[in-house]
């Protein structure tokens, strides 16, 4: 299972916001083109990148994530507001792996559906999960479906993966909810990218063990909860549930 670092941008600084609330930056650093580099001095074998002045509605951070992804030369995920086909396009030809969609793919299934299959293999869906309900326009909102609906939605799109955040726990650094990381790997027809609390190895190793292809780390280990000694943690049961 591979451990990505965020690199989380608003006002043109990363930050590590508890919960994804305005206001509560646990972590601010000026340069995002350094903060990612730092990552891959590191080690880190790819960078999440998220713009969160473009999921509250702002003035998108596009030009910076494009220095990032040039400088960084590892697989990046990016997300953050993307709302159209234009920008997918635009942040899969400059580089990106990977581009996640969120609150319009839950929002407009047949624009998901359709985006999917122009962008095969390269969509993320942004499943973020608040008191077990799916959280959108930067987790500011609940949507009107449930998880498992959606599953049932997306289950033959060709989708890159589920991303998955537990917004009841992001940003805390008090750990994960192992109960719900569990059910939803179990249950989701795709991939599954974990974020929201990792905190310790034992977190990244409860992920491993539940199936998860990635686990997304933020402030642990930019406070030094984590060390990010290793970037990916080895299998330790046969399998994927999915499989």
């Amino acid at each position: 299972m591979l451990i990505i670092p965020a690199v989380d941008i608003m006002d043109h600084r990363v930050v590590q916001l508890v919960g994804g609330v305005p206001g509560t930056e646990k972590i601010t650093m000026d340069d995002p083109v350094a903060a990612a580099l730092s990552w891959i001095e590191k080690g880190a074998k790819a960078l999440h990148i998220i713009d969160l002045d473009g999921a509250f509605g702002k003035e998108n951070n596009i030009p910076v994530i494009k220095r990032i992804i040039e400088r960084c030369k590892v697989p990046a995920e990016v997300g953050g507001g993307i709302k159209d086909e234009g920008t997918i396009k635009e942040l899969l030809d400059a580089g990106a792996d990977k581009v996640i969609v969120g609150t319009k793919a839950i929002k407009d299934r047949d624009w998901l559906f359709e985006m999917s299959k122009k962008f095969p293999g390269k969509l993320l869906l942004a499943m973020d999960t608040k008191g077990g309900k799916i959280a959108i326009k930067g987790w500011q909102e609940d949507s009107q479906i449930s998880v498992e609906e959606m599953f049932r939605i997306i289950k033959d799109m060709p989708l890159a993966g589920i991303l998955n955040t537990n917004v009841d726990v992001e940003g805390r650094g008090e750990g994960i909810d192992g109960s719900q990381a569990r059910e939803f790997i179990s249950k989701c027809p795709h991939p599954v990218i974990s974020s929201g609390g990792v905190t310790t190895e034992q977190d990244a190793i409860t992920l491993a063990k539940a199936g998860a292809a990635a686990a997304v780390v933020g402030v642990s280990v930019y406070t030094g909860l984590m060390e990010p000694w290793k970037w990916a943690i080895p299998w330790v049961a046969t399998g994927s549930p999915n499989e």
